[in-house]
């Protein structure tokens, strides 16, 4: 296959898991079963916010970010790696293949900087309480959120534009999702440049994110040792734990991830897996860790629920 770079009806060849004859319908099962849960769990998280008023807080304006782009990390690389289980396919056209690729990158890019935007704002509702409110104004936090999905977007555009420049000369992905770097191998030209742009970009993001996490939480740990009452600590502790909770996973998948790329006597299966872990555990995990640390959600899910059961 030669200089196809143009040729968008092009099928590509995924890498399947080599799967135990009668273990791939089991399976699919679970994965559906994970699939519909995650789904529910964070479209709970979003109606909840939408819906209850006491929710209608900068603080959950932020976070509403998340679980949406839960949704759009797990949606774009689960469905398919089920499908091709049970199908035994394997196939995707090249233009599907770089709107998946493209999506993960974003789902990744997005917990990053949400992070960093759910970190700023604890870090002014607990150093500046009384200042919270002429800080982070309506104005203020759409600016915010405009930057975090706006420079996620223009980082990733960035990186797959450069794809269009080069020659494909390769049919299969080595993966069971299409990413950025599956589809550079595809490639014959020189990737110097793609290779640059791509650790620059991956260099901003974490530069970002981690700057912005450690200066928010610094400040808070500091004002928790300073401050006298009890009130401020509390306070600290029951919005900061959730979101460390999750900065600790995010970081611990993702090093396990790319560790696994790194040894050479890690299975071709564990590295898939290992892959697909940092698109399932965040959205798993998200809206539980929410759910039982933030005590504004958690109340009012279980007033809801206690007005469904007297209803009933």
């Amino acid at each position: 296959m030669e200089n196809e770079s143009l040729d968008f009806s092009a099928e590509l060849t995924l890498d399947p898991f080599v799967i135990p004859l009668g273990g791939k319908y089991p399976i699919f099962f679970f994965g559906i079963a994970i699939y519909l849960f995650v789904v529910f769990c964070n479209l709970t998280l979003l109606t909840l916010i939408i819906v209850k008023r006491n929710l209608h807080k900068p603080m959950y304006f932020i976070l509403f970010s998340l679980p949406l782009n839960d949704l759009i990390g797990i949606t774009a690389m689960l469905p398919k790696v089920l499908s091709d289980i049970v199908t035994e396919t394997n196939k995707v056209y090249y233009p599907l293949c770089v709107l998946q690729a493209f999506l993960l990158h974003m789902y990744g890019g997005g917990i990053l900087f949400i992070l960093a935007a759910m970190s700023f704002d604890r870090y002014a509702a607990i150093c500046m309480p009384l200042r919270y409110s002429s800080i982070m104004t309506p104005r203020v936090v759409i600016c915010i959120m405009s930057l975090v999905w706006g420079l996620d977007f223009v980082l990733i555009v960035s990186l797959f534009s450069l794809q269009t420049r080069l020659p494909r000369c390769k049919s299969v992905i080595m993966n069971v999702f299409c990413d950025n770097p599956s589809l550079l191998k595809l490639t014959c030209g020189n990737t110097t440049v793609n290779n640059i742009i791509g650790l620059f970009n991956t260099a901003v993001m974490q530069a970002v994110s981690v700057s912005v996490q450690a200066f928010s939480y610094v400040k808070i740990l500091i004002t928790c040792v300073v401050s006298q009452r009890s009130e401020t600590k509390s306070k600290a502790i029951n919005t900061c734990v959730a979101q460390l909770v999750i900065i600790i996973i995010f970081q611990i998948v993702g090093t396990f991830t790319i560790l696994s790329h790194r040894f050479k006597n890690v299975s071709a299966d564990l590295q898939k897996i290992m892959g697909m872990l940092i698109f399932l555990v965040p959205p798993l995990l998200n809206p539980l860790v929410y759910g039982l640390y933030t005590r504004e959600i958690r109340n009012t899910f279980l007033t809801i629920l206690k007005k469904s059961r007297v209803s009933v």
